[in-house]
């Protein structure tokens, strides 16, 4: 699949000094294929007793990685080499998760069997049904989603273990259950949320009509397919698939680093994707958007002076990103996506002139554009879901659907790393120094 860790990106002519106690230290130069460079400090602390520290890691490359590319400072992704804007345009979820999975776009006969392993897995085990029927119904999707993935190695327990030799074929196959059952499981977890009957996947469906099918029809009611809403929730799936070494893709491979198996490494990822900060963000946006609707009178002016205010603590969500520094790829194409699919059906959506209006402000005030704070991709991408009747404790869910092919991604690439280490991040104590045990009855 093209690993990077199977070649050697480390600069013949490039060093880097460390001069520390009256000793000069070197250390490699490591220049990926994009030119960004890295020093690295694998030797660190045994040549110095050193270590670096670097909260949040965001000075801190913790792989080589051939799957993502993102240049914040330029408003660049790319899947495997491809722009995000190529795939959102012209190319459907599952071709993309094939594309990041397997390290290249499908051939017209690799593209029918991937279409046919999904199709095949799209149904659950029966055991599954008496595992819904005991959560409660209050419990959010995330949480079940989590939980049912991992119930999957019950099932499943060879397919995903990273002890046993895998062939391509035996990876895709089980990459296809993956992807396959947790449209499903997320479906399941909606009605099981609203107190509906569970509705089987459809065969002749595509991967997205088939999730709407499940999320919306009822017994002898089937849902009516809109073409436009599966062109809609394919962009949504694509541009979600994977954003290099984030919160929960870093959480899949440390807790892979460990030899876990595939899903257990995956239920860890849709568990740190669930936090406002990560997955849940766009869920945040709404709610906004709902105050200001509702409790604001549709006052922009009110909210982004609040937002100004250093002693208030209201902030304006979907606005700026941890890695983008000018503008977010992703939240371009959604946009005009919005614009495509509202005005096609008609739709008035208050919520999305209020969005408007906000990035408006945004993009003209000093106070916004000084701190580089851009619409991101979870400004828009609520109202869509939105648009598609999606409720927005579903949200993050969609967004661990769209993230699945990344994460197995980024798991097998981990797996397949030359001479793989356990994840272990090192710390600088701050506690009390030494002292002695106290007994209680002399403790004051």
């Amino acid at each position: 699949m093209g690993n990077t860790n199977n070649h050697n990106y480390t600069s013949p002519t490039e060093k880097a000094e460390l001069k520390l106690d009256g000793k000069t230290v070197e250390f490699p130069v490591v220049i990926g294929t994009e030119g960004e460079k890295a020093f690295d400090i694998s030797e660190l602390r045994a040549k110095t007793s050193y270590i670096t520290l670097d909260q949040g890691y965001g000075n801190t490359g913790s792989c080589l990685s051939a799957i993502t590319f993102v240049d914040g400072d330029k408003g660049i992704l790319r899947y495997r080499g491809i722009p995000v804007e190529q795939l959102a345009e012209q190319s459907t979820f599952i071709e993309t998760a094939y594309l990041l999975i397997n390290g290249k776009l499908p051939k017209k006969g690799e593209a029918d069997q991937f279409s046919k392993e999904l199709t095949e897995n799209a149904s659950l085990h029966q055991d599954f049904k008496e595992i819904f029927d005991g959560i409660p119904s209050s419990t959010h999707p995330m949480a079940t989603l989590a939980s049912m993935v991992l119930v999957l190695s019950g099932f499943y327990a060879s397919w995903g273990d990273p002890n046993k030799n895998q062939t391509e074929v035996e990876f895709r196959k089980a990459s296809a259950m993956l992807l396959s059952k947790i449209r499903t499981i997320a479906a399941y977890s909606y009605k099981k949320s609203i107190g509906q009957p569970l509705i089987y996947p459809h065969r002749s469906l595509s991967y997205c009509a088939n999730f709407l099918h499940m999320m919306f029809s009822l017994p002898g009611e089937e849902h009516p397919i809109d073409e436009e809403a599966v062109k809609v929730l394919n962009l949504l799936l694509i541009l979600h698939a994977d954003h290099e070494q984030n919160c929960s893709t870093s959480t899949v491979r440390l807790v892979g680093s460990g030899r876990s198996n595939l899903f257990a490494c995956i239920a860890a990822g849709i568990c740190a994707l669930w936090g406002p900060l990560h997955g849940g963000a766009n869920q945040e946006v709404m709610e906004m958007l709902d105050e200001i609707h509702h409790q604001g009178g549709g006052n922009i002016q009110k909210y982004v002076d609040l937002a100004k205010d250093p002693n208030s603590s209201f902030r304006l969500s979907g606005f700026g990103h941890r890695v983008y520094k000018t503008f977010d790829p992703r939240a371009k194409v959604i946009k005009q996506a919005c614009d495509r699919y509202f005005n096609k059906h008609g739709v008035h959506d208050p919520l999305l002139e209020i969005a408007l209006k906000l990035e408006g402000v945004a993009l003209k005030d000093d106070f916004f554009i000084s701190r580089k704070l851009y619409p991101n991709v979870d400004f828009y991408s609520g109202i869509l879901y939105k648009a598609l009747g999606i409720p927005t404790n579903m949200f993050p869910v969609m967004f661990a659907i769209g993230r699945l092919p990344g994460w197995i991604a980024q798991w097998k690439e981990m797996r397949e790393a030359k001479s793989p280490r356990i994840g272990r991040p090192r710390q600088v104590y701050i506690g009390p120094a030494k002292y002695d045990y106290v007994p209680i009855e002399k403790r004051k």
